[in-house]
């Protein structure tokens, strides 16, 4: 399985950065200053009308937002959307990229929501912030110039998994979704738990040593993920794990986007069949020769942008309502 030679030669660029000799020890605070580094890469986003930070009201304190606007509709569609970064690293500045072109380019609100990281703050801590924040936004939408029945929700790596969590939990408390976005998600947490060398999903294996997500850099994620949780055998969760969740029916349509590279692939694969065995809307699409981050690697990789303009497309259908 080759790599996408555009891909390729980014990856070229930032070994060619590195400082010499072997990689430190992995820590999260170095790991947030490297994912940082990798979006600093990438260049900024496109300037549009208005990127305004602010804090919302959570239930563990204040939730730091990001709110994007190229338009000025006082009634607009809103995507509010979960940044990556296996939920101890990642920030508004790594996605802020993308975020802005999102806005730029479906003319809606997206709103960046900053979540609490582990291992300061261990599961759940995340996902109850993750839902705080969708709650407040949907049950305050004049102060967000938004149409609280035109909301998406969407996400990345542990983004996507966030946002599948939210998509369920809002069919749990009536709040209208359209559209749910889960690119690349963590489905089944329990895959990077533990030490166990075979695997239900091939790509994990397949893809153990994969450009920018290796199966150790997970279990990396989830060691300190969990660590400090309440939760008995957090990974059994369902939150972090929905592919565990029994009733995943009456969910807001769906777009998977998967990467052939990618140790996340099958379990991706593996929750959109889970969606549509219960009856849901599912749209799969897997990006050959690609690894993960794809749509963050949009300024330089015509498959990045091209994913980015699929997730633009499902957004503008869904709030036309030409998804079913």
């Amino acid at each position: 399985m080759p790599l996408n030679h555009e891909t390729a030669a980014f990856l070229s660029q930032l070994a060619a950065a590195a400082p010499p000799g072997p990689p430190p020890e992995p820590t999260p605070e170095g790991s947030r200053a490297g994912y940082r580094g990798i979006a600093a890469a990438l260049g900024p986003g496109p300037a549009i009308d208005t990127v305004i930070d602010q804090t919302i009201t959570g239930s563990q304190g204040e939730i730091p937002i990001r709110i994007y606007r190229d338009h000025n509709s006082e009634t607009a569609p809103c995507l509010v959307y979960y940044h990556g970064g296996g939920w101890i690293i990642g920030d508004l500045e790594t996605h802020d990229h993308q975020c802005r072109q999102l806005a730029q380019s479906s003319g809606i609100t997206v709103i960046s929501v900053d979540y609490r990281l582990a291992p300061e703050h261990p599961f759940p801590s995340g996902h109850i912030d993750s839902l705080d924040a969708l709650r407040y936004i949907a049950r305050h939408p004049q102060e967000f110039s938004i149409d609280p029945m035109k909301i998406a929700v969407g996400g990345d790596s542990a983004g996507g998994n966030l946002a599948a969590f939210v998509a369920i939990s809002a069919r749990e408390e009536d709040i209208s979704l359209v559209l749910q976005i889960l690119l690349y998600p963590v489905t089944d947490a329990r895959s990077y738990t533990g030490h166990a060398d075979t695997f239900s999903y091939p790509s994990i294996s397949e893809n153990a040593e994969s450009p920018l997500l290796t199966l150790e850099t997970m279990r990396f994620f989830a060691h300190h993920t969990v660590t400090g949780s309440k939760i008995p055998r957090p990974a059994d969760d369902w939150r972090l794990s929905p592919i565990l969740m029994e009733n995943l029916s009456n969910l807001a349509p769906t777009y998977i986007g998967v990467c052939e590279l990618d140790p996340l692939r099958d379990e991706g694969i593996a929750y959109a069949k889970a969606l549509e065995a219960q009856g849901n809307t599912v749209t799969l699409t897997e990006w050959a020769d690609q690894v993960h981050i794809l749509m963050q690697l949009a300024p330089i990789c015509s498959d990045g942008a091209a994913l980015l303009q699929s997730v633009r497309d499902q957004l503008n259908a869904a709030f036309s309502g030409d998804l079913p």
